[in-house]
C-alpha cells in the first residue's frame, strides 16, 4: 500500500488543513457542520431545467451488478434503491446506468432501460420515491433521473465472461490491453449503425419519461461509447474526426431526445478530462509507455503533447454546446475506472486489478474539485455536480458545505459512500457528524467483487454483506 497519511488518522480539521497545506493542494473546508435549519448550503434548494431540487446532495449513478438477467431489478437492486430513498438527498442522479439495448451491457446483471423492463423500472422509482417519503415526511423537492448507456468497448452483456466489445475506433494501448484485433472492423461501429443507436436512446427516454422519471442522464463518461466517441480523431466518416465529427454522436442523441420527448429534462454526466492508461510500476501506478503514440489523439481533454497533463478548452467547448442543445446540468467525473481508475475515484486502497495510487489521493480530490470550479465559471447558467469526494471521508461534508458556499460547485454527488452510509446526507443535514463506523474507507471491494465475479456491494462495512445474506439473494 502506498505510504500516505490516512485521512481516517488527521482527525481534526486543522491536522487535514495542514496536511492538504503540505501537498500544495487546495481543499476549502469550514470548521463547524451546519443543520438544515441553521442555514446549511446544503440544504438550499436548486433548479434543474423546470425542476427544483430540494437540496444540494446528489446519489451518483452506479454500474449494478445485481439485477435480473433480463435487466429487471432483484430484490438486491431494490434494495439499493431503497435506501437511496432513505439517504435524504433530494436529487437521485440516475440512480443506475441502465443499458439502452442488451448488448451494450457491461455485465450481465445490468439494469436495461428497454420495453420489455418497463414494470422493472417503475418498480425501481416507486421503491425509492415510497423509501424517501416515509423517511423524510414528504417527497416534495425529490428529482429522480434515469442514467442511460452503451458500454461500448467494456462491454460483457453475457455470462461467459468475455469481452465482446464495440468500439468508436481501434486504441493501440487498449487494444493490446484487452485483447482486441486490431486488424479486424467486425467490432467497430459503421455510420448507419450509429445512426440506429440513437433510436435506442430515444426509446428508452421515452419510457423513462412514460414511467415517471423527471429525466434522464445521457452518459458520456469513464472510456463507455459516447464517452470514447469525444476522443475518435482517428475515425474517418461523420462521426470522428474533427471536433464536430467526434461531438456528432453525443450531440445529436440528445437533440433527438430533446425532439421526441421534449417535457424530459436532460443531464450528462461527463468525464471532462482523461489522459493514457495506467499500470503498476515497481512502487506506485506509472502511465504506460505512449511515446509512440505521440501527438496522443486517444483521450479527450488532455494536452496531445503531453497527455498526462490536462486540458479543459474542448471539454467547456462542449459543454457550452450541450447547454445550447438543452441540457439542464452537467455531472462532472474524469477518467475511467478501467485504466486510469486514480483520476477517477482517488483512493488510497486501489481495486484488484489496480494500482497502488502515484499521488495522495487528496492531490485527486483537490483536482477534482478544481476542474469543477473552473467549468461552472465557464458555464454559467446550468447547474454542476462535483464528483471524487468520498475519499475526504469524515471530512467529506464540511468540504461539501464549502464548495458549494463558496460557488466552487452546485451540488455534491456521492457514489461508493453511500454503499457503507446511505444516511450520510440526512444526517448531515441534520447537524449529525459522520458515524465513523460507516464511513467508506475506499477499500475498492465494490469494485473488486464484480471484477472477481461476485454481486457489487460494500462487503467491509454493509453487515446485509458480511453476512453472507447477499450472496443467497443473488439472482
Amino acid at each position: 500500500m502506498a505510504n500516505y497519511p490516512k485521512v481516517a488518522q488527521l482527525r481534526t480539521v486543522e491536522r487535514f488543513s495542514q496536511r492538504v497545506q503540505e501537498l500544495g493542494c487546495n481543499i476549502p473546508i469550514e470548521e463547524k457542520l451546519l443543520s438544515a435549519e441553521q442555514g446549511s448550503p446544503l440544504a438550499q434548494p436548486l433548479s434543474m431545467g423546470k425542476l427544483l431540487i430540494g437540496n444540494r446532495w446528489v446519489i451518483h449513478p452506479m454500474e449494478g451488478w445485481d439485477a435480473n438477467h433480463d435487466g429487471s431489478p432483484s430484490p438486491l437492486t431494490l434494495r439499493r434503491w431503497k435506501n437511496f430513498g432513505e439517504s435524504g438527498a433530494k436529487w437521485i442522479w440516475g440512480g443506475e446506468a441502465a443499458a439502452v439495448r442488451p448488448d451494450g451491457r457491461a455485465n450481465p446483471r445490468q439494469t436495461m432501460a428497454i420495453p420489455n423492463n418497463r414494470v422493472g423500472l417503475q418498480q425501481l422509482l416507486t421503491t425509492l420515491t415510497d423509501a424517501h417519503r416515509q423517511k423524510m415526511g414528504s417527497s416534495d423537492g425529490l428529482v429522480v433521473g434515469l442514467q442511460l448507456t452503451h458500454s461500448g468497448r467494456f462491454c460483457k452483456p453475457n455470462d461467459n465472461k468475455r469481452w465482446e466489445p464495440r468500439i468508436m475506433y481501434h486504441h493501440p494501448i487498449l487494444d493490446e490491453k484487452y485483447g482486441i484485433d486490431t486488424q479486424s472492423s467486425a467490432m467497430v461501429w459503421t455510420d448507419e449503425q450509429l445512426d440506429d443507436l440513437i433510436g435506442d436512446y430515444v426509446q428508452a427516454a421515452k419510457l423513462a419519461a412514460e414511467v415517471g422519471y423527471h429525466f434522464v442522464d445521457v452518459k458520456a463518461c469513464h472510456g463507455y461509447l459516447l464517452h470514447e466517441s469525444l476522443s475518435a480523431h482517428t475515425r474517418p466518416g461523420r462521426y470522428g474526426g474533427d471536433y464536430k465529427g467526434r461531438t456528432r454522436l453525443l450531440r445529436s442523441i440528445i437533440r433527438a431526445v430533446r425532439a421526441e420527448v421534449p417535457t424530459l429534462e436532460i443531464g450528462v454526466r461527463l468525464s471532462l478530462c482523461d489522459m493514457p492508461p495506467f499500470r503498476q510500476g515497481v512502487e506506485h501506478g506509472e502511465p504506460v509507455d505512449y511515446t509512440h503514440c505521440l501527438p496522443y489523439q486517444f483521450a479527450f481533454g488532455c494536452n496531445p503533447d503531453l497527455p498526462t497533463e490536462l486540458s479543459i478548452r474542448e471539454p467547456v467547448q462542449l459543454l457550452q454546446d450541450l447547454k445550447l442543445d438543452g441540457v439542464s446540468a452537467f455531472n462532472i467525473t474524469l477518467g475511467s475506472p478501467y485504466y486510469n481508475p486514480h483520476l477517477q475515484r482517488p483512493a488510497i486502497f486501489p481495486p484488484s486489478d489496480g494500482y497502488q495510487p502515484p499521488e495522495d489521493p487528496l492531490v485527486g480530490v483537490a483536482r477534482h474539485l478544481k476542474l469543477c470550479r473552473e467549468v461552472r465559471e465557464a458555464v454559467p447558467g446550468v447547474p454542476i455536480v462535483g464528483s471524487g469526494y468520498t475519499y475526504l471521508q469524515e471530512f467529506l461534508p464540511l468540504v461539501a458545505q464549502a464548495t458549494v458556499r463558496n460557488g466552487w460547485v452546485d451540488a455534491v454527488g456521492l457514489g461508493r459512500m453511500v454503499l457503507s452510509y446511505p444516511e450520510m446526507p440526512v444526517d448531515s443535514l441534520a447537524g449529525k457528524a459522520p458515524s465513523r463506523k460507516l464511513i467508506c474507507r475506499t477499500f475498492s471491494e465494490c469494485t473488486t467483487a464484480p471484477r472477481q465475479g461476485r454481486i457489487s456491494g460494500c462487503y467491509p462495512l454493509d453487515p446485509f454483506y458480511k453476512s453472507g445474506e447477499a450472496e443467497q439473494m443473488s439472482p
